[in-house]
């Protein structure tokens, strides 16, 4: 089970991203963790960049709702997703993870 928690702003999503991969892209749950790879190398932040990208047009957020909130140079990272319940988010990553 992906690792979801409240926030006052929202819910925070545990993320673990693949820097450098072939193809942009979720690839599923890995240790509790939404596993999301990128083709971006992991210098000066393009990695964390393309990673929000991915993450909000496969969740369907605007770029003012989603934030990196920790782990900005480590693998294992922590998302903001503003404006959403638990519940929301749990019933997205289901439909995103299905497809």
């Amino acid at each position: 089970m992906i690792q979801v928690s409240e926030h006052p702003e929202g819910c925070v999503l545990t993320v673990k991203a693949h820097p450098g991969a072939r193809r942009n892209g979720i690839q599923g749950e890995v240790g509790g963790c939404l596993k999301v790879a990128v083709t971006a190398p992991a210098d000066r932040g393009k990695a964390n960049q393309a990673l929000l990208d991915i993450l909000g047009a496969a969740l369907g957020l605007r770029r003012s709702e989603i934030q990196l909130i920790s782990g900005f140079t480590q693998r294992q990272k922590k998302v903001l997703i503003r404006n959403c319940s638990k519940a929301e988010l749990v019933t997205k990553l289901t439909a995103v993870l299905e497809a």
